[in-house]
């Protein structure tokens, strides 16, 4: 696991160029503390920043030179395949310096140039510089497990693990508001748009030749979904054949040369992933974090059972509300764009006590989205199959706008979610699927901003995410597009940058693609139905796993940020960052809508209105320390 820069440009380097690559370089030393490095040919220059987990000696450092002199590489990720894919290369005469998927990485470019992805099993994000002609070689993997930004101007391409590697460089920090804007409505930017113009990410699924200055951007994959066009694989044999590939995609994730452990978080996904690993490996480290001030919250109880059930080397951390509190400022130093998803804070210190240990943890992310596991996809199977209960909810409607909501308190946050139902009821299917993906509404929103934006860009980018949806879609179509949008642009996101910022690998099993192509091929019943969500995985893995996993209900993780808005955070709302004053003298938001939702925050209904402060409060910060 590493962190990547680059610069592309029209005219020869300078040294100010080249002084800025390094810095560029610097700045993503928790993403890889043990070498840095970089390298310069021409109009051309590569950035490295190494945590090293395969061949850890410094024959595999990075920027990695091709003994023929002409192919430069620079490489985010691992190749859990590399062996098999080395072993025809060696038939062929090829001979390896190291012990590394670095190396064999670039032998299979040289050989078979952008196809070669095609066959890589794993996790990247990098960029081959050719020699001979200039160009520049840059892909990312299918998912978007791993980020990489993209920045262009009449004068250079720039990219980067990280947006402030890229702000190292002389670039204009205009903010892309059509951006700000998507984030007021989700506290996360979707899509491949960046927080500043001229600012992307590659998309997942896609690499890019850059030659001449030019770009040409190309899709190499994406999920395979037709609507209606599935396998007819039988329920018994299609649970025998997930165990096989969830079986072998664990097993792969578990090569490393450094310590290795697992996330085990007490819920059914870290619980499968932790007992396909500890049938891997002598004694399996896993890792807890329980909410001693949340009791609602705290599923360690679950974990513990789990650990004792596959006997492995179990820690669990305790934290107070104080805890999370303490690590707030560093959470938000570390964030170079908006991102406000408060559970951050929890896995930013889950993060920092796992890396004491190991240096590459297993995780659950990405079963949710494959399975049907949010409380959205119970909600949109209601309104596909309509029910009794369903019907009372839409028919209250006026009664839940009425009634006190809160995300802190469990009676208010079902108000909230029944509210929240009931007024989707009308919507397109794709309608209410950004409605429930959502914070805020666009009407909202747009309220809040004092600023214009691209309306046209906005509509453009919301098309491109809901695509995947047709008239009389089925229920797949909506978990395509949390595969698309809330996997990449929230959860990796989340996971990546907290864990990076700890120099922790974190690996995703569930998101092996043969894994998620073959799950695309399975029909809606067999992932949800009236009594189940995620109902293969649950029923495949029933017999493993402790009983008590499937007697309660999904537990998700309320950072309590009311409170600290009414108390610690109180100055730093109505005096600092939100204050009237910095609003009016910014000129970005409605100060009439900010002072509304700050009001709203001392009612005895805030509604969503913790998640929008806390969505402002991480926006100005970041303006504070990036723009302003």
């Amino acid at each position: 696991m590493c962190g990547i820069s680059g610069i592309i440009s029209k005219k020869t380097l300078s040294q100010n160029d080249i002084a800025q690559l390094s810095a560029s370089v610097k700045a993503m030393n928790k993403r890889g503390p043990d070498s840095q490095g970089t390298f310069v040919h021409d109009k051309v220059g590569l950035g490295h920043a190494r945590l090293s987990i395969m061949d850890t000696s410094s024959a595999a450092s990075q920027p990695f030179v091709h003994e023929d002199g002409n192919h430069v590489l620079v490489f985010n990720g691992e190749i859990y395949n590399f062996k098999e894919l080395r072993e025809p290369l060696e038939k062929e005469g090829i001979t390896f310096r190291t012990h590394s998927d670095t190396e064999v990485l670039l032998e299979l470019y040289k050989k078979e140039k952008e196809k070669c992805i095609e066959k890589f099993v794993g996790f990247f994000a990098f960029a081959i510089l050719d020699k001979r002609d200039g160009s520049v070689f840059i892909a990312r993997d299918r998912f978007g497990i791993k980020p990489l930004y993209v920045y262009q101007d009449e004068q250079k391409i720039l990219f980067g693990s990280e947006l402030k590697s890229i702000m190292a460089f002389d670039i204009k920090k205009d903010i892309n508001f059509t951006s700000l804007y998507q984030y007021l409505q989700f506290n996360y930017i979707p899509g491949n748009q960046c927080i500043f113009k001229n600012a992307y990410q590659l998309q997942q699924g896609h690499y890019a030749l850059v030659e001449n200055n030019e770009i040409k951007i190309s899709k190499y994959y994406e999920i395979p979904f037709t609507e209606g066009k599935y396998s007819n694989i039988s329920y018994p044999e299609a649970q025998k054949k997930l165990i096989e590939l969830l079986d072998k995609s664990v097993e792969r994730r578990m090569i490393a040369d450094v310590p290795l452990g697992a996330f085990l978080s007490g819920g059914t996904d870290s619980s499968i992933v932790t007992a396909l690993a500890s049938k891997k490996t002598e004694k399996l480290n896993t890792f807890s974090i329980g909410y001693q001030d949340e009791p609602l919250f705290d599923e360690t109880a679950y974990a513990q059972e789990v650990a004792k059930k596959f006997n492995t080397n179990h820690t669990v951390f305790k934290l107070t509300n104080k805890d999370l509190y303490n690590v707030l400022e560093e959470v938000l130093e570390y964030t170079d764009e908006p991102f406000a998803d408060s559970s951050a804070l929890a896995v930013y210190i889950l993060s920092r006590e796992t890396r004491k240990k190991v240096t590459v943890a297993l995780s659950g992310d990405g079963a949710d989205e494959l399975f049907s596991g949010y409380n959205k996809h119970k909600a949109e199977y209601i309104m596909r199959h309509p029910s009794a209960a369903g019907s009372i909810i839409n028919n209250l409607g006026f009664l839940w706008k009425n009634l006190p909501q809160s995300r802190n308190s469990s009676i208010g946050n079902k108000i909230r979610q029944f509210d929240k139902f009931s007024s989707a009821a009308k919507l397109s299917s794709s309608e209410r699927y950004w409605s429930w993906a959502g914070l805020m509404n666009e009407e909202s929103a747009k309220e809040f901003l004092k600023v214009s934006f691209e309306q046209s860009l906005y509509q453009a980018e919301k098309g491109k995410l809901l695509q995947g949806f047709s008239k009389n879609g089925d229920f797949n179509e909506v978990l395509l597009a949390d595969m698309n949008m809330v996997l990449p642009g929230d959860m990796l996101t989340k996971v990546d940058r907290m864990s990076m910022a700890n120099s922790l690998e974190v690996r995703v099993p569930f998101l092996d693609h043969e894994l998620v192509n073959f799950v695309f091929s399975l029909p809606e019943e067999y992932k949800i139905c009236s009594t189940h969500r995620k109902r293969i995985l649950q029923d495949t893995f029933k017999d493993i796993l402790p009983e008590r996993l499937y007697k309660r209900p999904k537990h998700g993780f309320e950072v309590p940020l009311l409170s600290w808005f009414r108390s610690d955070l109180k100055s730093m709302i109505n005096n600092d960052l939100l204050s009237k004053e910095l609003i009016e003298k910014q000129g970005i938001f409605n100060p009439e809508k900010i002072e509304q939702i700050k009001a709203k925050l001392n009612s005895s209904s805030p509604q969503d209105a913790t998640a929008h402060i806390w969505g402002l409060i991480v926006f100005q910060y970041w303006w504070k320390k990036w723009i302003n």
